[in-house]
């Protein structure tokens, strides 16, 4: 949409957006896995994928194996479907009363006695599971065999205060600036999925390039931007927050209280990784308009032929409030204390609820809202 852009595709240029979500980003594998039966024979559909925080991963899981991409959509299926919390960060009683009593001490010395701890979980788990699933030399094979033109994947630098998206991509790809977005230029890694995934407070911020950098939601005012900086002129999206909304859930059993720190904490979560793509999409319309009927208006800039944004049909939260026993224990001690238990916390849960049985519930709602709209979703990524 800005001068910079690169010029329109001659052919249509699909991208694939992952957005954050924690484990409600399950429901993105039930999409894909509905996108992969749609087009049984096509191989990797998309020239360009976007990952950010929980989204990231998938992307370049995809990215890594667009030579085989049917195979790896199963595979990330079967990640996900057997999901435990333990494989994201540690959650035995030891660890977490550890943790605890560290936040305690170093809040009541002023940081004296310890000084505080650098994030509320220890994502070690989840570190070592990226480094096995993702082959990231798999990424510039692909894109120099042509079967992908780029892969970008979101972070925060924590020292400017600026949406970074690292991207691996052909040559015909420049680096841009704008105020509070960048593209960057990077061989990907493991320290940039880390980066894009570390949600302030919950985990511990990744070093790249002597900056600190955290969830890549968090200054992402355009989330689509990257994908067009990248050629795209087709969007496939997939959101996070269902179509009910995020509002904070009353207790059954005090209605007028007001929200416990648990709730908000889920609250603040849902605005982390929602708000910005709605206002993204309504900009990307605008601008279709103006150049329909006035290109003269916006030189330089260019159209989105065709966007399909997918968000659960059912509110996540009333998956989430299906499953809270299969929460581990510790981590019910915790979301009890924070006052974000049974029903009242679901919203949070749902998006720590790393564990099989409620993803595999977002991957069947993820499946059935793809398949509902498997016309639009066919056409564009056919090319029609």
């Amino acid at each position: 949409m800005a001068s910079d852009l690169p010029s329109t595709p001659s052919v249509p240029a699909p991208a694939l957006v992952l957005t954050g979500g924690g484990a409600r980003s399950s429901y993105q594998v039930g999409v894909l896995k509905a996108v992969a039966e749609l087009l049984p024979e096509q191989p990797n559909p998309f020239r360009v994928i976007l990952g950010t925080s929980a989204g990231a991963v998938a992307a370049s899981v995809l990215a890594a194996r667009a030579n085989d991409w049917h195979a790896a959509v199963a595979a990330i299926e079967h990640v996900w479907a057997n999901f435990h919390v333990g494989q994201v960060f540690h959650v035995g009683r030891r660890k977490m009363l550890r943790a605890g009593l560290h936040w305690m001490l170093s809040l009541l010395s002023g940081g004296l006695l310890l000084r505080a701890p650098r994030s509320l979980f220890d994502n070690a788990p989840l570190r070592d599971l990226l480094t096995r699933e993702v082959r990231w030399r798999g990424v510039g094979r692909n894109i120099r065999a042509g079967n992908l033109d780029a892969l970008a994947l979101c972070a925060t630098g924590y020292g400017t205060a600026r949406s970074v998206a690292f991207f691996e991509g052909n040559d015909r790809y420049r680096e841009w600036s704008r105020r509070n977005h960048v593209g960057r230029r990077a061989q990907l890694s493991l320290s940039h999925l880390m980066a894009s995934l570390s949600v302030p407070m919950l985990f511990a911020p990744e070093l790249i390039d002597d900056e600190f950098y955290g969830d890549g939601a968090m200054r992402q005012l355009s989330p689509l931007s990257p994908a067009l900086h990248l050629g795209a002129n087709r969007l496939l999206v997939i959101g996070m927050r269902g179509s009910a909304g995020g509002g904070v859930s009353k207790r059954r059993s005090a209605p007028d209280a007001p929200p416990s720190p648990g709730q908000l904490f889920g609250y603040a979560l849902d605005n982390l990784f929602s708000d910005q793509i709605y206002s993204d999409l309504e900009q990307i319309n605008r601008v279709n308009e103006i150049l329909q009927v006035a290109p003269q208006v916006m030189p330089g800039a260019r159209m989105v032929e065709s966007v399909v944004f997918l968000t659960p049909t059912e509110d996540p939260r009333q998956v989430a409030a299906r499953h809270m026993h299969c929460l581990p224990p510790a981590l019910k001690v915790l979301l009890r204390v924070m006052g974000a238990s049974d029903q009242a916390g679901a919203q949070l849960a749902s998006y720590l609820m790393f564990e099989g049985e409620y993803t595999r519930d977002m991957i069947g709602l993820g499946y059935r809202d793809a398949m509902a709209q498997g016309d639009e979703i066919r056409r564009l990524l056919s090319g029609d």
